[in-house]
């Protein structure tokens, strides 16, 4: 028993010490990715007239013991006075059940540079602040464990590591550009985050303290329209997209589809890593007057397999904008998966 228990812990320990020490680190993406649209592309901040508040959670692999949990909220609103776009977002990733922790909270600017009333480009910045937490006491080396008591000594106490125990928290602003090119017929976007690039290790390996390296983010989509109402408006319409992401050495690749049938949302997304075959994303939900809720699961396909548990997420939008309101709408439907 105490052998399997030792197993356990040696492979939560290196798991950890990989995950905080590595300078090849990735950042989080939600697979509902258009629920937090300024967490892709700064650009994106204020695509609607009116207040836009996202919040947005994530539990991958729930199976291996519930290791990480993301959250994310954002509030978004575009200033036609100004042709700019305005947000703020908030984000905490949790790792390792506490152990390996990250928030981070951001501002968002975007401006509209426009050829016509259908042609336009948005150039955007964001600027946040980091904060980085480990919790020492919650990693267990191999020093401390003991072939007969395991981790506790006879007196029941924790056996003390001889590692040296770094800084616990790190904290440093970030900068990111992005640019989105809007047309009636489909949207493109580039993003770069990290132009500081960031020294986030909490210790030092070699001659670097882990440079966070420079993330690369493409998108592209349109939308089909399916079904109008009386008012012109699309209450069905399909929404192909398609999301690349590099960081490093890292690659990821998503693409599929959006669709929306009167109140009903669904998707079908397949995310690969160029190395291996990730996920099938699975989506479902409904938008109702202001309101917009959608659950997403993730099928693992990699090697890995479902027995992790895959990864759960929920998005919760609320769009305050009065669509009913006659106005010459600034934006084109191709970014309707954004609101």
């Amino acid at each position: 028993m105490f052998y399997w228990s030792a197993r356990l812990i040696l492979f939560i320990t290196l798991f950890c010490g990989i995950a905080i020490l590595s300078t090849k680190a990735q950042d989080p993406v939600f697979s509902q990715f258009y629920a937090s649209p300024m967490h892709i592309n700064p650009a994106l901040a204020g695509v609607v007239d009116a207040p836009v508040i996202s919040v947005s959670y994530r539990n991958q692999w729930p199976n291996a013991g519930n290791v990480y949990h993301t959250y994310a909220a954002s509030y978004g609103q575009y200033v036609p006075k100004l042709q700019s776009g305005f947000g703020v977002a908030a984000f905490a990733d949790i790792a390792g059940q506490g152990t390996y922790n990250t928030y981070k909270i951001g501002l968002f600017y975007a401006y509209d540079v426009r050829f016509s009333d259908k042609f336009y480009i948005r150039l955007g910045l964001n600027g946040d602040f980091v904060s980085k937490r480990l919790a020492w006491d919650k990693l267990i080396f191999l020093d401390q464990i003991d072939p007969q008591t395991g981790i506790y000594n006879a007196n029941g106490q924790l056996n003390i590591s001889n590692e040296n125990q770094p800084a616990f928290n790190v904290s440093y602003f970030d900068l990111g550009l992005g640019t989105v090119f809007n047309t009636p017929y489909f949207y493109a976007g580039f993003a770069i985050k990290h132009l500081t690039t960031p020294r986030e290790g909490f210790m030092r390996i070699g001659n670097t303290l882990g440079e966070l390296p420079l993330q690369l983010v493409f998108h592209v989509g349109s939308e089909i329209s399916l079904q109008k109402d009386n008012k012109s408006r699309k209450t069905t319409f399909l929404s192909p997209s398609l999301l690349f992401v590099k960081q490093q050495n890292f690659y990821q690749l998503n693409v599929g589809t959006y669709l929306r049938y009167k109140s009903i949302l669904s998707g079908i997304w397949f995310r690969h890593t160029f190395t291996n075959s990730d996920a099938v994303i699975l989506m479902a939900g409904f938008q109702k007057g202001v309101l917009r809720m959608t659950y997403s699961f993730d099928w693992t396909v990699s090697r890995l397999g479902i027995s992790a548990g895959g990864a759960h997420e929920v998005s919760v939008v609320l769009n305050l904008e009065n669509k009913n309101k006659k106005k010459q709408q600034r934006y084109n439907d191709c970014l309707q998966i954004f609101r």
